[in-house]
């Protein structure tokens, strides 16, 4: 391999003295370069570590959003096996009760003996996914730790009795059908 420096003389563009003058330069520079201790930064160098810093952030990103999304999954799997394993029957009943779920009325037919569970608390609703589960409370108390989303809540009327209500002798009970 024939270098730039002899093909430059051989094609007669450059004589000798010329091709010694820059050696002689170049070697100038890299001594004060290494006297003042100031060299040439290498802007192609700096732009490849700024870009490797960036892909290293958005690595970790991606890392941290599959991670999350892993263990969103296991939660669901969990839920999904502590509601089948302890999930109770609705009863043959055809009494409708009727739950909130987020803003919308939902209807769920059950036995009188459910029914009367469900109002006194001892089983809650459960929604995963379109199925809907009646669980006990401890139950639902561990699913609502992972996910509240999921369990309806029966809000609880008050029992304290307004002192200046006309109807406060006539009680309404929780069971009243209409």
């Amino acid at each position: 391999m024939v270098s730039l420096q002899e093909q430059l003389l051989k094609a007669g563009l450059v004589d000798k003295k010329k091709v010694k003058q820059a050696g002689h330069d170049k070697s100038k520079q890299t001594k004060v370069e290494r006297r003042t201790g100031t060299q040439s930064v290498d802007e192609a160098r700096l732009a490849a570590l700024d870009t490797q810093q960036k892909n290293l952030e958005r690595t970790r990103e991606l890392n941290a959003q599959r991670v999350a999304a892993a263990n969103q999954k296991a939660i669901m799997a969990q839920i999904a096996q502590m509601v089948q394993a302890n999930r109770q029957s609705k009863g043959a009943g055809d009494i409708a009760y009727n739950f909130t779920h987020g803003t919308t009325i939902e209807r769920l037919y059950v036995s009188a003996e459910v029914q009367a569970h469900l109002i006194a608390g001892r089983l809650v609703i459960v929604r995963l996914g379109s199925a809907t589960e009646l669980v006990p409370r401890i139950v639902a108390d561990k699913i609502a730790e992972r996910d509240p989303s999921l369990v309806v809540r029966v809000k609880k009327t008050s029992t304290e009795i307004d002192e200046n209500d006309p109807y406060a002798a006539f009680q309404i009970p929780d069971d009243l059908m209409w």
